[in-house]
């Protein structure tokens, strides 16, 4: 009102002046308020892009660490198991050993085959956690209902795997990229979720490849997740992200309508070409 009184008295009872100056005062506050709208829309953007780029880079290191803990392992394993072992062959078989009696020889060639059994038995063991023979030899299919068979053999949970339709097998690396997301995932809920079943199914639907994993026990959302995987203590999920990123998939958990059951869907692309990054192909 004192604007516009003011604006009268300066224009006196010239309505026309008065209407425009009010109009271009309308068109400056719109432009302006669009300039700031415009400033918000490009800053809120760059922070999207930003927290993009800040996952892809978490989702690599978790991959990196994950590779590293994995070498550690392996390394120590040889070192600590397989070490000693050859080692203490070493010894039965020392530069002396052709100077000795032959019964202590026939003695010291049948200790030694034995450590040699177990050393070979060590490192068969350590190659089966790498490439589970299943796995390598008969192809997703096979190992998924293996591992699947094993747990319901344990008594503790009922487990069920059935594939629908796996005629045309994916790559030895993107089957074991899918076959270490469904362990993660399995591990995940036998660990956290006091499951009294778990059950898997696969299909194909138009040109994708469904991997669909319920369980009754306690589960997460996709919301949940997607905190958790961003999360720095979210290692396991760190590595279901990485590795459905490279399968160039989608990965959904949600709770069923009944919130009876959890439900995890994998989908795929039925026709994935060979990884080319590397970095993220975890053994």
């Amino acid at each position: 009102m004192y604007f516009l009184q003011t604006s009268n008295n300066f224009f006196g009872d010239n309505p026309v002046a008065t209407n425009t100056t009010i109009m271009l005062l309308i068109t400056c506050i719109v432009i302006i308020g669009v300039a700031v709208f415009q400033r918000v829309l490009i800053q809120a953007n760059q922070r999207i892009k930003q927290l993009e780029v800040e996952k892809e880079v978490a989702l690599l290191q978790a991959s990196i660490k994950f590779q590293e803990e994995e070498r550690n392992r392996i390394a120590a394993d040889l070192h600590d198991d397989a070490g000693p072992l050859l080692a203490t062959v070493r010894l039965y078989l020392n530069d002396g050993f052709v100077n000795q009696d032959k019964a202590y020889q026939i003695q010291a060639i049948h200790s030694a085959k034995q450590i040699i059994d177990e050393a070979i038995s060590l490192l068969r063991n350590i190659s089966h956690k790498m490439m589970p023979p299943t796995l390598k030899n008969f192809g997703l299919e096979s190992a998924a209902i293996d591992l699947f068979e094993k747990i319901n053999g344990s008594g503790v949970v009922k487990a069920s795997a059935r594939f629908h339709d796996y005629k045309d097998r994916l790559t030895s690396e993107n089957e074991m990229l899918a076959f270490r997301v469904i362990q993660e995932l399995v591990n995940n809920i036998l660990k956290h979720s006091h499951a009294g079943f778990i059950h898997l199914t696969q299909n194909i639907m138009d040109h994708n490849m469904y991997i669909r994993l319920q369980h009754d026990g306690k589960g997460i959302t996709q919301k949940e997740f997607e905190i958790y995987s961003f999360n720095s203590k979210g290692l396991g999920l760190k590595n279901i992200s990485s590795r459905i990123k490279v399968l160039k998939g989608k990965i959904h958990f949600a709770i069923d309508k009944s919130e009876t059951f959890y439900r995890i869907t994998i989908e795929l692309p039925n026709d994935i070409r060979p990884v080319e990054d590397k970095t993220l192909l975890l053994v």
